[in-house]
């Protein structure tokens, strides 16, 4: 829906299911229809395959105080062509996620669906292959790549703004190309890599701060399983992520990561056994016959730090 700043007058995109936005040019919100003066909404939430975006939220109303109000949620489910995943709805709702971003404003962009690869083609990429995800209509349209979510959601993040992403979907370690990504082996031992591009090209914000936790590395693909959870159909990764932070496990963002990889980690010994076992267990956490999990949560960000020392908050 296009508008213009009840202020300045300057044009404006409203993305489906917001009745509030902030103008980026004086800062002003324009409040429309019937709305009820909720706060601009700061949580953005996607689900192309499941019913993730049940749980996630759950999360953050119960345990971050983030109203209801707040949260922008796009479903295959939805009949409203405005509030599904589609390619252009996505673009729109990611750009009203960071417009207008204030000192002290948080972030928070959650994606569980379909995720894969394409071959780079600007050459900002170590391995040679950019990340993606598929809105619902990427067979027509076509997917949305890293650089393009870095371009939108990332670089746009000014000082005092700090984005947390959550994206549960195949191929996502690098998913937003942020400049650093923790590797950290089984015994929670860790280093930061250095994924800036060797052309030089800027990844990281214009003072902000963006931290991503994805399901699993560049080349590896994800579960999506009802083992875990027992109650739902839901991404490993996502329902990982909600046990930690019950479970009291989220107290830094080491212990939130090492929490998350033992919880797929131990569901995949609990499976192990027999030749149907084996196959159940391969399709539910990402095991190959040779015993290898292939799903491993990964953490990225714009600048390294001691993720034993620094809190989790969102």
């Amino acid at each position: 829906m296009s508008l213009n700043c009840s202020n300045c007058s300057s044009p404006m995109q409203l993305p489906p299911g917001a009745n509030s936005i902030c103008c980026a040019i004086c800062h002003a919100t324009t409040l429309v229809a019937d709305s009820r003066s909720a706060p601009p909404p700061l949580t953005l939430s996607y689900s192309t395959s499941g019913q993730d975006h049940h749980d996630h939220p759950h999360i953050i109303l119960l345990r971050f105080n983030f109203p209801e109000s707040s949260i922008i949620v796009l479903t295959e489910e939805e009949t409203d062509p405005f509030r599904r995943p589609t390619k252009s709805n996505m673009r729109l709702a990611l750009s009203w996620l960071v417009q207008g971003c204030q000192p002290g404003d948080s972030l928070v962009f959650h994606f569980s669906g379909h995720g894969s690869q394409k071959k780079d083609q600007n050459g900002d990429e170590l391995d040679g292959y950019d990340e993606t995800l598929c809105p619902t209509d990427f067979e027509t349209q076509g997917m949305i790549v890293d650089d393009e979510i870095n371009e939108i959601i990332v670089k746009p993040l000014s000082h005092g703004v700090k984005l947390h992403a959550i994206i549960d979907a195949c191929h996502s370690g690098t998913v937003l190309d942020l400049p650093f990504l923790c590797r950290m082996d089984r015994s929670g031992k860790y280093v930061w890599e250095d994924h800036r591009p060797r052309s030089g090209e800027w990844k990281g914000t214009s003072g902000g701060e963006a931290i991503s936790f994805s399901s699993c590395d560049d080349d590896q693909t994800s579960a999506d399983t009802s083992a875990l959870s027992k109650i739902t159909s839901t991404g490993a990764m996502t329902y990982s992520f909600i046990l930690a932070i019950e479970l009291g496990h989220a107290t830094t963002y080491g212990s939130l990561l090492n929490a998350m990889r033992s919880t797929i980690r131990d569901k995949t010994n609990e499976l192990r056994g027999g030749v149907i076992t084996s196959l159940i267990s391969m399709f539910l956490t990402g095991r190959t016959f040779s015993g290898e999990v292939t799903q491993e949560p990964q953490l990225t960000a714009t600048e390294p730090f001691d993720v034993y020392s620094k809190p989790f908050s969102l």
